[in-house]
């Protein structure tokens, strides 16, 4: 079970704010007048059914609130069939138990039936040789069936509680060997049922009573708890006989904790003495003292304090023990102004602080990362010569008259010039660049950074067909040394000495996709020249990739 919640016994600390100072006094219970027993898990037997479960939030009312966390009933002892746990009532306290995780449900439960019968001696004895026989095993495995069913598999049973009297059938004396056997066979019956978590609680009466309740114990691998049931009577003539008699409560707490066992007290409560607040006192403290898993007291006249209106002023101690502590008033501590003693003035000597130089660090210059702009390298371009094609004449010498120098500008004249100069048979139009060396001008070398220059496409205009011969050109007059097609006449053809087989025209250059890697130089050529052989460039392919040698980062 989880351990139990802890009560705060007083308040500490109390603060009161006056003027400037603030105190505060707490008024804290002395250990020796703290309620004994107030935060052990205890419980009373209130009624073995409903009224039992229904009478216990009275009693923690009763009790300035405090908590009731173990519940305490009997199965009953008539027949097998309650033995069983075939009784309606084990609903109601299973109910209960599950309301609180640190609740305890504790059932004393009978080894025969008959169990209050004034069963003699000699038949006690073969009832007992047959439970250790095993004749009565099934009842106790459907009892642990039934608990496990109701979702009370950690019940504390009380097994043949005080064994060592007189007066139940399941007592002890009447052959103590085959009753520790009967023990034994009855909890390895049990803790066979799946999912159990069964406590089995070892409880006699304090005293010799019939017999010496230690020659009856069965062992600790079938014992979990060692409790003790103790009412004020004999023997003993007061609460100190209790303690120091053979087999009394000093006895019962050595026995446990020379067996590693925690005790309880499953009953105790007043009885042949009548009305006994020192019993109550008594007992109280030494269940705190020595901190029993449980205790619970029989609360029914004669042995109870509440529903037994018998007993007033152990009512009142049990009552008062029991009870949470609630705050005292903070009486607050009368503030008394401490007198104002004026310290003299000593006046501090002024020792000039020496000056010293503060050393000028140098600031380590931390020289900034030359971090290259990713500029794209200008590859070194060669400067586009414009290529010479090879052609029969070693210099292309555009044909000058010789009456006069040529124009620098010839302006073409609506209707082309009729000079008649000799054509050659086959005159195919070349479309190559014939660039004469005095008009080429300079490449313009293009920045990496600016995008592709446009090469417009190639006029349709002045594109020759290669194998349609143009026979009736004129050539140039002599007045005009160059002459420049009309609109409406087809490329002019350059006079050549001799007639030069027709070459394949070259495939117009698409242009270049844009953010390419293909850079292009338009040439120029001059206003004639290029109207002949239409407008050309030198396109570059440049590979910037990693694998290319270029790549900068």
């Amino acid at each position: 079970m989880p351990r139990p919640r802890r009560r705060l016994a007083s308040t500490c600390i109390g603060t009161v704010t006056a003027g400037l100072l603030a105190t505060g006094a707490a008024l804290a219970a002395p250990e020796e007048d703290r309620p004994e027993g107030s935060d052990i898990a205890m419980g009373a037997y209130l009624d073995y059914g409903p009224p039992g479960v229904a009478r216990i939030p009275h009693l923690s009312s009763w009790l300035g609130g405090k908590e009731i966390r173990v519940g305490h009933t009997y199965l009953p002892g008539d027949s097998w069939a309650g033995i069983e746990g075939r009784v309606s009532f084990l609903d109601d306290w299973a109910e209960w138990r599950q309301e609180e995780d640190d609740r305890m449900f504790v059932l004393n439960v009978p080894m025969q039936e008959r169990n209050e019968a004034r069963v003699p001696d000699y038949r006690v004895a073969q009832l007992i040789r047959a439970g250790a026989q095993g004749r009565y095993d099934r009842h106790f495995r459907e009892l642990g069936e039934r608990l496990v069913e109701l979702g009370v598999p950690d019940t504390v049973i009380v097994l043949g509680w005080e064994m060592n009297g007189v007066t139940y059938t399941h007592r002890c004396a009447p052959d103590p060997e085959n009753w520790k056997v009967y023990w034994r066979r009855i909890v390895n019956t049990m803790r066979a049922v799946p999912g159990q978590k069964f406590k089995f609680d070892f409880a006699p009466n304090r005293g010799t009573d019939a017999i010496g309740w230690t020659k009856c114990y069965p062992g600790d691998d079938v014992v979990d708890v060692i409790g003790m049931d103790s009412y004020d009577q004999g023997p003993g003539q007061d609460f100190d006989d209790q303690i120091t008699q053979p087999y009394g409560l000093r006895h019962h707490v050595d026995f446990a904790k020379a067996h590693g066992k925690p005790v309880s007290y499953p009953e105790w409560g007043l009885f042949r003495r009548g009305d006994n607040p020192e019993y109550v006192r008594r007992m109280l403290k030494w269940i705190q003292q020595h901190k029993p898993l449980y205790h619970t007291i029989t609360d029914y006249c004669p042995h109870g304090v509440w529903q037994c209106k018998d007993n007033p002023q152990s009512a009142k101690v049990f009552r008062d023990a029991l009870t949470p502590e609630r705050p005292g008033p903070v009486v607050p501590t009368p503030v008394v102004p401490t007198p104002v003693v004026p310290t003299p003035v000593v006046p501090t000597p002024v020792v000039p602080t020496p000056v010293v130089p503060t050393p000028v660090v140098p600031t380590p210059q931390v020289p900034t990362p030359q971090v290259p702009t990713p500029q794209v390298p200008t590859p070194p371009v060669p400067t586009p010569q414009v290529p010479t094609p090879e052609v029969p004449v070693p210099t292309p010498v555009v044909p000058t008259p010789e009456a006069t120098e040529p124009t620098p500008a010839p302006t073409p004249s609506p209707v082309a010039p009729s000079p008649l100069v000799p054509t050659p048979v086959t005159p195919t139009p070349v479309p190559s660049p014939v660039v004469p060396s005095p008009v080429v001008p300079l490449p313009v070398t293009p920045s990496p950074v600016v995008p592709t220059p446009e090469v417009p496409e190639p006029e349709p205009a002045p594109e020759p067909t290669p194998a349609v011969p143009t026979p009736q050109v004129p050539a140039p007059s002599p007045v005009t040394p160059a002459p420049v097609p009309s609109p409406v006449t087809p490329s002019p053809v350059v006079p050549k000495p001799e007639p030069t087989p027709p070459k394949p025209l070259p495939e117009p250059t698409p242009p270049p996709p844009v953010n390419s890697k293909q850079w292009c130089v338009p040439l120029n050529f001059g206003e004639w020249l290029s109207k002949l052989v239409g407008k050309q460039a030198v396109c570059i392919k440049l590979d910037f990739g990693k694998g290319s040698g270029l790549w900068p980062f």
